[in-house]
């Protein structure tokens, strides 16, 4: 299951619908073993697509060097999906190399940039094989 705040939920939803029409992609990070989504970063789609995304290889070197000196990892990877369902493509499942993230897609294919419905899923990924898992939405973490 994903826990996650409402803050950081309604951070991706946002940036999912930002972005509309092209995907929207990005990384929650959080303490290295702790499974909990702490720190939002909203990457760019260098791919600039509509069904397509792509991280920056140089500003993910860069997230990636930030994380590790800070004992981060990343928790979320995220991305949305503009036209279709918030379900993984084929090319997601190829791309997902994180086997201990949980990958979210948004779908803003119903609102587009404005203030209607979206869907919020997410899965586990791990040798090409997709696993739903429920999405816990907290006010804050406990404990």
């Amino acid at each position: 299951m994903l826990t996650i705040t409402q803050q950081l939920h309604d951070a991706i939803v946002a940036h999912a619908r930002r972005d509309h029409p092209d995907e929207a992609c990005g990384i929650v990070a959080g303490p290295e073993g702790s499974g909990r989504p702490e720190r939002f970063v909203p990457m760019l789609n260098a791919a600039r697509s509509p069904t397509f995304y792509e991280f920056d290889s140089a500003d993910l070197l860069r997230l990636y060097r930030e994380m590790d000196g800070r004992d981060e990892e990343p928790v979320v990877v995220y991305h949305s999906h503009t036209a279709t369902e918030a379900y993984p493509s084929r090319t997601d499942i190829s791309l997902a190399s994180e086997p201990g993230a949980h990958y979210v897609l948004v779908s803003t294919a119903e609102c587009g940039n404005g203030d209607g419905p979206v869907s919020f899923r997410s899965f586990r990924i791990v040798d090409g094989v997709v696993t739903e898992e429920d999405v816990e939405v907290v006010d804050a973490y406990g404990g």
